[in-house]
């Protein structure tokens, strides 16, 4: 279907024949969802050992794991984050369940006391942060909340458009920082590359003194096919360029384990992480001790993380690989849209023709399947094309993902045929 080169009367065509086929689809009354990039219950139960797993012994690092302390997390814990990051564990901590909450702690201590602890964000007018795109909508909303304008960068298959974004932190002092995911991005899946990793970690010699790129690496061991890219280290990088400070790195096990029972954890220079651990220490008087120590147990390093993640994969790549097949099938030779193909990570990104993507949500909502909302990817939620749709097929079922695929696909089809029929 090539809606470029299609008479009036075949588009005509083609819409009685998707409107009877979306008909079909809503007379079924379904509840499906492609929302959010949750675990299924199947990946949850490979990490059911957790439960009883320390068989009664509170005892480790010469720690009693019940009672209060440790605020740096279990030495153990954090030499395995060091190992996930590609750190030394003197450069890590280990936390709660939440490396979100790790980030939206690190955003509000820079805006209240500042990333070194003496220059506030707050205290300068016009903060500003970069905001690749599309992207991770809780990042935008942390800006948001804090009040900290957004700029939207143009993110490539390599990672955001560095041309622009050197351009930008040359030019304005007011930008404090960065958001980036560098693995197997989300929503597109993208991977950095060693050239775009080499360039971030050198922001530190153009941009302001608190300026601060937050490195969230949630998806750095969620390979689904082997020989998977690799990425560069950003801590190797920005050493040779003396920017120690300039970056702040997080992952956690939310989708490696039990997503609401984890361990996160913070990557960053001696220098930041005492300025944060001094915040952190007025806020808590230490994470969840028991949980990092039954992680340890059923994940000692860094090779048994990886062998757990190939029992993920076995279960998360069908449901990807359904998702492609669909999209290969209904728009290979087609001008109707353009996805990505992620060698891992959670998401895939759609395209649409320019203008559409609220429509086709809103068709597949009123057939029973919800999407993530138009505009989610971009900061303040304004897709500037209406172009850009995340499929998160983890959670449903596979025969669920098929059914969703076939209903998104069919919404695509009949947007991009009434579309082309009003103009």
């Amino acid at each position: 279907m090539r809606i470029e080169q299609a008479s009036r009367a075949q588009l005509e065509t083609w819409r009685d024949e998707l409107r009877a086929q979306y008909s079909a689809y809503q007379q079924r009354k379904l509840a499906l969802d492609l929302t959010r990039g949750k675990p299924s219950a199947e990946q949850l139960a490979l990490s059911d050992a957790l439960d009883g797993i320390l068989q009664g012994n509170y005892a480790l690092d010469n720690t009693d794991l019940r009672n209060y302390g440790g605020l740096e997390g279990l030495n153990p814990a954090r030499k395995l984050g060091a190992e996930i990051l590609g750190l030394d564990p003197a450069e890590v901590i280990a936390g709660g369940n939440s490396s979100l909450t790790m980030m939206y702690q690190a955003m509000q201590y820079a805006w209240m006391l500042g990333p070194d602890g003496k220059n506030a964000w707050r205290h300068e007018s016009g903060v500003k942060f970069l905001c690749p795109s599309p992207g991770y909508d809780r990042h935008f909303a942390i800006c948001e909340q804090l009040g900290i304008e957004m700029i939207t960068v143009r993110l490539t298959d390599n990672g955001p458009d560095m041309d622009q974004v050197e351009s930008l932190v040359r030019a304005d002092q007011g930008i404090k920082g960065m958001w980036c995911v560098p693995k197997y991005g989300n929503p597109t899946g993208c991977v950095y590359s060693t050239e775009t990793v080499d360039r971030i970690a050198a922001l530190g010699k153009i941009a302001a003194p608190n300026f601060r790129v937050f490195w969230d690496n949630a998806y750095v061991v969620h390979d689904l096919v082997d020989n998977a890219p690799a990425l560069a280290n950003i801590m190797e990088r920005c050493r040779a360029h003396g920017t120690e400070n300039s970056v702040l790195q997080f992952t956690s096990t939310s989708k490696i384990t039990h997503a609401g029972a984890g361990v996160a954890f913070m990557g960053a220079s001696k220098e930041n992480l005492a300025v944060f651990c001094k915040q952190l220490g007025i806020a808590t008087i230490g994470p969840d001790k028991v949980n990092q120590a039954r992680h340890l147990k059923m994940l000692p390093d860094v090779a048994a993380v990886k062998a757990h993640m190939q029992k993920h994969a076995a279960v998360l790549k069908p449901r990807f690989d359904c998702v492609l097949q669909h999209l290969r099938e209904a728009f290979a030779d087609s001008d109707l849209g353009e996805w990505t193909e992620p060698a891992g990570g959670y998401f895939v990104s759609f395209n649409t023709r320019p203008g559409l993507a609220a429509t086709v949500v809103k068709l597949a909502a009123d057939a029973g399947v919800k999407l993530t909302p138009a505009g989610a990817t971009f900061p303040y939620g304004k897709d500037p094309e209406n172009r850009n749709i995340r499929l998160a097929p983890s959670f449903p079922k596979l025969e669920e993902v098929d059914l969703c695929m076939a209903i998104f696909t069919t919404c695509v089809k009949l947007a991009s045929v009434e579309q082309a029929l009003a103009s």
